[in-house]
């Protein structure tokens, strides 16, 4: 079944299906009509079941909202939607991605990301909703580069 699975962006009649995985994942949802964030959505059964999504900051970009729903978490529909996200984000030219997590910090060690200071994040990404407001001061931050 995860072979077949399809990643692509998500269609517009599926964005409140990719809304739903976020809050059900407990994920910041307050300023997806206002931000520019790109998501990545995995379809099994016509139906999305994972979304990972991208705000652009110059040659940095935000990852937000990696959700995997709950009956499929482990099965390797997270690593295949970041590795869509980071091939997508190289393919444009991004130098560096840049998140927060409060529950993700060891999947995205492993990913190569490693924990850094917020004030170290990128000044436009310090700017954005999600770290001024959205995420919580506890969540730690991580940052990967992206260039070969």
């Amino acid at each position: 079944m995860l072979l077949t699975m399809e990643l692509r962006a998500p269609l517009p009649h599926e964005q409140p299906a990719v809304r739903s995985l976020l809050v059900a994942a407990a994920l910041p949802v307050d300023d997806l009509d206002d931000a520019d964030v790109r998501f990545i959505v995995a379809i099994d059964d016509d139906k999305p079941v994972g979304a990972v999504g991208l705000e652009a900051f110059g040659s940095v970009g935000l990852l937000r909202s990696l959700a995997v729903r709950a009956d499929r978490r482990g099965s390797g529909i997270g690593n295949r939607l970041v590795d869509a996200l980071e091939a997508q984000a190289r393919d444009a030219g991004f130098e560096q991605l840049v998140l927060l997590t409060t529950t993700a910090a060891p999947f995205f060690a492993m990913r190569g990301y490693r924990a850094i200071d917020r004030i170290d994040a990128p000044a436009a990404v310090r700017d954005s909703a999600e770290f001024r407001s959205l995420c919580p001061a506890s969540a730690t931050c991580m940052a990967r580069s992206l260039e070969i």
